[in-house]
């Protein structure tokens, strides 16, 4: 669908939605619906940001890769013959044929089916039957895609010279995430769900808990808290809210037996390219993992871990990315653009390297909750995007309990005026966070 027609002048028009856009209130329908606006998004955001792009149990063995699209951008991860994992845009350096169509698998070499142009792990042009005399095959590897690896969460950026506030990101959560050793995990199933609707309303979509209660399976362990403060919590939660600051206090002393960082690290709200918000929280009823029973899924526990009960570390990255990791397995979510109104989330479960499917865990049991759990979001992302194509249309006000939303459209909002050079934005989105 294209709202905004024609190519010249799409980045003023961006500008001015931007500029016009209300804090407090969602976005205009162009930005979830406008095919121009989406291509600039793919420029501004993900092609200047690093992003959330798996996990090193997805690449176990040296030859292993798997792809990702995001929008027009194709990329190929990796791992060496030296074990390091590394990423590369998807293209051959001949006349630009996509080498890999496959999701995922595994090869000696990388070798372009057009002309045969072959190359290796780390990306070096090996073989090309014929070549120019002025070609020098030593400039025509793989590009490289920039990959950091941080405790075995990946994160790639596609610009020339990627942020470098990644590295406080690494930094903090790197102690978090240590103890459940991901790179001794292996997937125990992968789901890609392609949902309906922009970007942009999948992640808000997962950035409040308002909508909590129509997650019946998650609730069995989720408090629905996330984003409250004290003074949102009505009446008739009050009871809930007693029992959630209760267990949480069991979880903080839980937490420092162990050893395991757990309070929260806000960087959300802030104005900077690479924000993140890292924070162990309480799970409820036994408080074990996220399982209908709330007992753990896996009798192997990740790492050293000993202590079942240790609720759930949260990873929120901007711009595509939400994680858990808990005792017994990890779940990472990953949210890669396809078009306007079309959006892969891609789920994977991790559990122990040596954990026996059908022994040690059971694979419905292990992924019903989050399954569920996607699948009525996906319906939910529908819905908004329906009703924003509707002529009746309107920004919508926001409730308190969304705060976390709103800080991802206050980022999404100073990072695109940036990029369109709409300098009227930043200052007023910088103006009404301190207000």
């Amino acid at each position: 669908m294209k709202i905004i027609e024609g190519n010249d002048g799409v980045k003023r028009v961006l500008a001015r939605l931007l500029a016009e856009r209300k804090r407090g209130y969602s976005l205009a329908a162009p930005f979830y619906l406008d095919d121009d606006v989406f291509d600039l998004d793919m420029d501004g955001i993900f092609a200047r940001h690093w992003f959330h792009i798996g996990s090193a149990p997805e690449v176990p063995k040296k030859g292993d890769y798997f792809t990702v699209e995001i929008g027009r951008y194709s990329i190929i991860v990796t791992r060496g013959e030296d074990m390091v994992i590394r990423a590369f845009h998807n293209v051959c350096r001949h006349r630009g044929a996509r080498i890999l169509t496959e999701a995922r698998g595994s090869t000696r070499k990388f070798v372009c089916r057009y002309h045969n142009w072959t190359y290796g792990l780390s990306g070096a042009l090996e073989y090309a039957e014929h070549m120019a005399p002025h070609a020098d095959p030593k400039c025509l590897g793989l590009k490289p895609v920039h990959l950091r690896n941080v405790a075995g969460v990946l994160f790639a950026c596609l610009a020339e010279e990627p942020p470098e506030d990644f590295a406080e990101l690494e930094r903090t959560a790197a102690p978090y995430i240590a103890p459940h050793r991901i790179e001794d995990c292996k997937v125990a199933k992968q789901i890609d769900l392609v949902e309906d609707g922009n970007w942009k309303a999948v992640m808000e979509n997962n950035r409040e808990c308002y909508h909590c209660t129509r997650h019946p399976e998650l609730l069995k362990t989720f408090f629905q808290f996330f984003g409250h403060s004290e003074s949102d919590v009505k009446p008739r939660q009050q009871e809930y809210y007693e029992r959630y600051r209760r267990i949480q206090g069991e979880f903080e002393a839980i937490w420092g037996q162990n050893g395991l960082q757990w309070k929260a690290v806000e960087r959300l709200e802030e104005d900077k390219p690479t924000p993140y918000r890292v924070e162990r929280m309480a799970l409820d009823n036994v408080g074990e993992s996220y399982t209908m029973d709330t007992r753990i899924a896996s009798q192997r526990l990740l790492g050293d871990l000993t202590e079942k009960r240790l609720g759930a570390l949260s990873l929120h990255t901007q711009p595509n990315s939400w994680n858990h990791f808990l005792s017994d397995h990890a779940v990472i979510f990953s949210v890669f653009p396809i078009s306007a109104e079309k959006t892969l989330v891609r789920t994977t479960w991790l559990v122990h390297k040596d954990a026996v499917e059908g022994v040690d865990y059971d694979l419905e049991n292990l992924t019903h909750v989050w399954n569920k759990t996607n699948e009525q979001d996906a319906t939910f992302v529908a819905w908004s995007n329906m009703g924003a194509r509707s002529p009746a249309y309107e920004p919508g006000p926001y409730t308190p309990n969304e705060s976390q939303l709103e800080l991802f459209l206050d980022w999404y909002v100073s990072r695109m005026g940036e990029y369109v050079g709409a300098a009227a934005v930043r200052a007023p989105v910088a103006a009404r966070r301190a207000g």
